[in-house]
């Protein structure tokens, strides 16, 4: 998913703008922004982060989630210098002391291409989505020059799989014809919510551990992804495209049909988890995505809404009315992907700075202070 800075940035100044990828991926963003000029883990003006602490160093690092005890932290990695052509997932013991180092191990296949990892509430098993039953290659990725703009492919070959922490496949959890994938767990432990292409749109669905009872939450036309749920598994959270023109629902029909998804002008929503109370959290225009709740439960996302050119990209917390807003950090080029640990104690996020001028991005965790 990387695209180039003058695409990106001219896309955004023509009036389109987009998720992990808007997508579930910093390769999205992280890679669409300039190479911070200032090497530091904290910035001025972030007073929320304490201790702040790198976790890992080169590649794309995102998606970084917390397991259920807040021992473990799993993510997705590309990183072509060793060997890892596309995201494939990581596993690795958050250090408790100052001197211990954090040493991930791959827990995926290491085929295909992976998104959206999540850890079950029993700590010996994870879920993710992979393309490896199609190919054990990368599947390709959309010829930009010919198409001529920012989109992303929706690969149909994705389906979500629960493995154990050895990495041994133990049940393939979808098998519907289309995309499966941006998979989470509820804090309560009992409800799976991803999105999917099943029905002919992208839309959010939930189902148990076991892949069963599914059961659809929206029904709006336009990309409905990366659900999180709330502290106490009674909300859903997301990011969502809503085409309202003759022409843009046009477009985006047409994307879809080539499993494609231009994915600009995102917003934030936010339902009870049985799909009740649907409603618009954010109206800031431009992309606005990753959302997840603090524990009090407001919620916090990323957004270049202040930025004409479409970067940086920082993370903000407000009300689940959209009000309160908050600019909680201060990176010059990308923040995303936030989740809080189990106690409510701590933030892991996925960031461009301290990278050396290049266009890495990294995990981070800090104390969260109020």
């Amino acid at each position: 998913m990387r695209k180039s800075v003058l695409l990106f940035s001219g896309l955004l100044l023509a009036g389109l703008v987009v998720c992990s990828f808007v997508w579930r991926s910093a390769n999205v963003y992280a890679a669409t922004t300039p190479p911070s000029s200032t090497d530091t883990i904290i910035f001025p003006g972030e007073t929320h982060f304490k201790n702040i602490r790198q976790l890992t160093f080169g590649g794309d690092n995102a998606e970084a989630y917390w397991s259920f005890d807040g021992k473990y932290i799993i993510f997705q990695k590309t990183n072509p210098k060793e060997g890892i052509a596309c995201d494939q997932v990581w596993m690795g013991k958050v250090p408790e002391t100052a001197g211990e180092k954090f040493v991930p191990r791959l827990v995926s296949t290491g085929t295909g291409r992976t998104t959206c990892s999540f850890m079950y509430p029993d700590g010996k098993h994870l879920l993710y989505a992979s393309t490896h039953l199609g190919s054990a290659d990368c599947p390709p990725v959309p010829d930009r020059q010919k198409i001529k703009r920012y989109i992303w492919p929706i690969y149909p070959e994705y389906d979500i799989f629960k493995a154990d922490t050895s990495g041994r496949i133990v049940q393939q959890l979808t098998k519907t014809k289309g995309y499966d994938a941006e998979a989470t767990i509820s804090p309560t432990g009992d409800k799976i919510v991803f999105t999917s292409m099943r029905d002919g749109d992208l839309e959010i669905y939930t189902m148990d551990l076991k892949g069963k009872k599914v059961k659809r939450i929206t029904n709006m036309l336009g990309y409905d992804g990366g659900p999180c749920f709330s502290p106490d598994g009674k909300k859903i959270v997301w990011r969502a495209s809503r085409p309202q023109t003759e022409a843009e629902i046009k477009d985006y029909k047409e994307l879809l049909a080539q499993n494609l998804v231009a994915p600009t002008n995102m917003e934030v929503w936010i339902a009870n988890a049985d799909g009740s109370d649907v409603h618009q959290v954010t109206r800031l225009a431009q992309a606005n995505w990753a959302p997840n709740f603090l524990p009090d439960g407001r919620i916090i996302f990323c957004s270049n809404h202040e930025y004409p050119r479409g970067f940086p990209f920082n993370m903000y917390t407000c009300n689940t009315d959209g009000s309160n807003l908050e600019k909680i950090s201060r990176d010059k080029g990308f923040d995303a992907f936030p989740m809080f640990s189990p106690d409510g104690k701590k933030i892991v996020f996925c960031s461009n700075r301290n990278n050396g001028g290049t266009r890495d991005t990294n995990i981070f965790i800090a104390d969260w202070a109020e």
